[in-house]
C-alpha cells in the first residue's frame, strides 16, 4: 500500500523537474507530499526550488506536520495536504502548484466545469473554487475540506491549484490535466468566443465511462 521512503524521495523530486519544467512552478513555488506510512508523509521543503531539489532537502513529517526527519523546515502550506489525507484516506499524494491559466480562472473566480472535453470529464470531474484564505495559514485547510472527496482537484481563490491521487504521479497529471483544461476553456470562451458544449446524454455516457474506470483501479 504504501511506498518505501527511498521510492517516495525519488518521486518527489522527479515530479518537482516535471512541475518546474511546465512553468507550473516559479522561484520556491509550490510543494508536493507523499504518504508512506499510517502516520507518515515525505513533502518538499520550504524556500526550495522545486526544479532544483536533492534528497536531502526533503522533510518527513507524521500526520499533525511534526518533523521526524529532515534538516529544513516543510512549507507552511502542509497544512493543506494533511487536510487532504484526513478527509480523504484513499488518497496517497498530493501537488500543489500555479499553474498560470489556471490560476488565472482562480483569480478570476470561474470554476472548471463546463462539458467540452471528454477527457476532462473522464479523467479529472469538474474543478470548484476554494473560498479565499491567507495562503500558509489554516483557512486555507479550512476552505478545501469540503471537496477532497468530491472531487479530484480544487482551485484556490487568488492563488493556485491542488491536486491529489492515489500516487505522486496520478496528482501530477491531474494537474497537467487541469491547466489543459483551463487552457482551452481560455480558448473557446475568451478568444475564439465559441464552445459547442457536450449535451446532457453525452455526458452521462462520459460519466458511466469515469465510473467503471474508476473501479476498475
Amino acid at each position: 500500500m504504501y511506498i518505501s521512503d527511498h521510492e517516495a524521495k525519488e518521486a518527489i523530486i522527479e515530479v518537482g523537474k516535471r512541475m518546474y519544467a511546465k512553468g507550473f512552478v516559479a522561484s520556491n513555488d509550490g510543494n508536493i507530499s507523499i504518504r508512506v506510512g499510517e502516520n507518515a508523509l515525505w513533502t518538499t521543503p520550504t524556500g526550495v526550488s522545486k526544479g532544483y531539489m536533492t534528497p536531502d532537502m526533503l522533510v518527513k513529517t507524521d500526520m499533525d506536520g511534526n518533523i521526524l526527519e529532515g534538516v529544513k523546515k516543510p512549507s507552511s502550506e502542509i497544512r493543506m495536504h494533511l487536510r487532504v489525507y484526513k478527509e480523504n484516506p484513499d488518497v496517497m499524494a498530493v501537488t500543489h502548484a500555479h499553474p498560470p491559466v489556471a490560476t488565472s480562472f482562480a483569480i478570476a473566480g470561474i470554476s472548471l466545469d463546463k462539458p467540452i472535453l471528454p477527457e476532462a470529464i473522464v479523467n479529472l470531474g469538474s474543478v470548484p473554487i476554494a473560498p479565499y484564505a491567507t495562503p500558509g495559514t489554516g483557512g486555507v485547510a479550512e476552505s478545501i475540506a469540503p471537496y477532497c472527496r468530491s472531487h479530484n482537484a480544487v482551485l484556490l481563490a487568488n492563488h493556485g491549484a491542488l491536486t491529489w491521487g492515489k500516487d505522486v504521479f496520478e496528482a501530477y497529471y491531474r494537474m497537467e490535466s487541469l491547466e489543459h483544461y483551463a487552457t482551452v476553456l481560455m480558448y473557446t470562451g475568451y478568444i475564439i468566443g465559441k464552445a459547442n458544449e457536450l449535451n446532457e446524454s453525452q455526458v452521462k455516457e462520459l460519466i458511466k465511462i469515469r465510473e467503471k474506470f474508476w473501479a476498475g483501479k
